[in-house]
């Protein structure tokens, strides 16, 4: 299971469809014995201890054996024996984490810290609606580890606690910071004499140049067609403003089909109609779709940032990888050029069951610790959401090109959150149509119409708990 089955991302969601959480209900009434009460071990509060941790607690973590495998986990883990030398660690990883937790949220005995992410993730609607999670406010106002004068909250990047709130409460602690862009080769464009293209119009150009070259402009992971809604969905908000973001997040009616929407849908179909996706991306993963693009068959590609780590083993030296912002739609658009989509992702989360939750919270101050996030950064070559934590750290190429794409983005970077809210409406649903629309089978306005019913089929299921986003 590679990184990109790891999002979700970050973001999250996708649990035990129907009957999963049916079964779930289950822990989130279940009450009380001394095996499943919440918060068991209990220590006293103090300045040295401002989350309450008894200091011999035993603490189980799992994590998601995935694109980022373990080893960071088990460094983690020993930072927090050193703060806490009698406390014994129990931890685990798998790939299965719904599989595998499931049966112990239903009868009330979850772990103390879970990374609740990949493809068999437990999905966060179902958890947040029956009241399965701890709250994370203690952690955002308890003093950073190792950052003096702030507090956890004040070390975070830009969104990192919006991404994981529910009505007002911090639940989910997403821990990488992911830029998604569009990339290609520094190395190819060099040896080529191509310069990457900041308008719509020179994108088209370049495009026709490339394939002119015997290389196809683009491919994608057509089994996983989603892929592509990312920079369409990017160019529709640089287009018309964060409001176009809000209205989708919000299950809004026709925010699939606004004049941004449809501007930024009716370019992305020029690259179909014109032929400049290699010839059988429909078919292939996002594995092979990046490797193809590794061994030079496409310029670019649609992907985030841990696009450098999943294909580090594949990609050939020097090839120099580089993410840029979707090109602009023209001089109308609302958002500069350099806008970029970042967004905090990999979550995990303490169930609010756990025998341990002050340890776990605990656990989360240490992993967003300057230590803890550089430690982690040096490991898989991944940002995490704590600010400045790069500083020192040598990073590779194509992770450099993300913090100077963050940096020329500013205070103009935007995200979207439907994904987290409501899984199915971008893994199921538009995943579907973004599957017949880049592979040409269908329009724009056919593609259009079928994420909207997507997300009207979202709105009008009551067994859905609904979430507001704020402006």
């Amino acid at each position: 299971m590679n990184r990109r089955e790891i999002l979700r991302r970050t973001a999250a969601a996708g649990l035990l469809a129907t009957p999963a959480a049916g079964l779930l209900a289950g822990c989130a009434t279940s009450g009380g014995d001394d095996k499943g009460d919440s918060g068991a071990y209990k220590g006293t509060k103090s300045e040295k201890n401002p989350l309450g941790v008894k200091e011999d607690a035993p603490l189980e973590v799992v994590i998601f054996n995935g694109g980022f495998g373990e080893e960071y986990a088990k460094s983690h883990e020993a930072m927090y024996k050193e703060q806490y030398p009698k406390a014994k660690i129990n931890h685990s990883a798998t790939q299965e984490i719904s599989k595998t937790l499931q049966p112990r949220f239903v009868d009330g005995t979850p772990p103390d810290v879970v990374n609740n992410s990949g493809a068999g993730q437990i999905d966060f609607n179902g958890l947040v609606s029956q009241n399965a999670l701890a709250d994370l406010g203690d952690l955002l106002a308890a003093p950073s580890l190792d950052i003096p004068g702030k507090t956890v909250k004040d070390t975070l990047l830009p969104g990192a606690v919006e991404v994981g709130s529910y009505d007002g409460k911090f639940l989910v602690m997403n821990y990488t910071y992911t830029v998604y862009g569009i990339w290609h080769s520094t190395k190819l464009f060099a040896d080529r004499g191509w310069q990457y293209a900041k308008t719509w119009d020179e994108h088209i150009a370049l495009c026709k140049q490339i394939k002119a070259a015997g290389i196809a402009p683009w491919t994608y992971a057509g089994i996983h067609p989603r892929y592509m809604s990312w920079p369409l969905i990017s160019t529709a908000i640089k287009l018309g403003g964060p409001s176009v973001a809000l209205a989708i997040d919000n299950l809004e009616p026709n925010a699939w089909k606004s004049d941004a929407m449809k501007a930024a849908a009716d370019a992305w179909h020029q690259i179909v109609k014109d032929k400049y996706i290699l010839e059988g991306s429909p078919g292939l993963d996002h594995k092979q779709s990046q490797t193809a693009w590794c061994q030079g068959k496409a310029a670019f590609i649609s992907c985030g940032s841990w696009l450098e780590s999943e294909q580090k083993d594949v990609t050939p030296a020097g090839f120099n990888m580089t993410v840029q912002p979707t090109p602009s739609l023209g001089s109308g658009d609302k958002l500069p050029f350099e806008a970029v989509r970042g967004t905090a992702g990999e979550p995990f989360m303490v169930p609010a069951k756990a025998k341990n939750v002050a340890g776990g919270l605990e656990y989360f101050r240490t992993m967003l610790s300057k230590k803890g996030a550089q430690d982690f950064t040096k490991k898989v070559a991944s940002l995490t959401v704590v600010a400045g934590a790069t500083e020192g750290v040598e990073l590779p190429f194509g992770l450099n090109t993300v913090v100077k794409a963050l940096e020329a983005s500013g205070s103009n970077g935007f995200n979207w959150v439907y994904n987290n809210y409501y899984r199915k409406l971008e893994r199921n649903l538009v995943d579907a149509a973004c599957g017949e629309f880049f592979s040409g089978r269908i329009g724009p306005a056919e593609f259009l119409d079928q994420c909207q019913k997507g997300a009207d089929s979202i709105a009008q299921d009551s067994s859905i708990k609904k979430y507001k986003r704020a402006a």
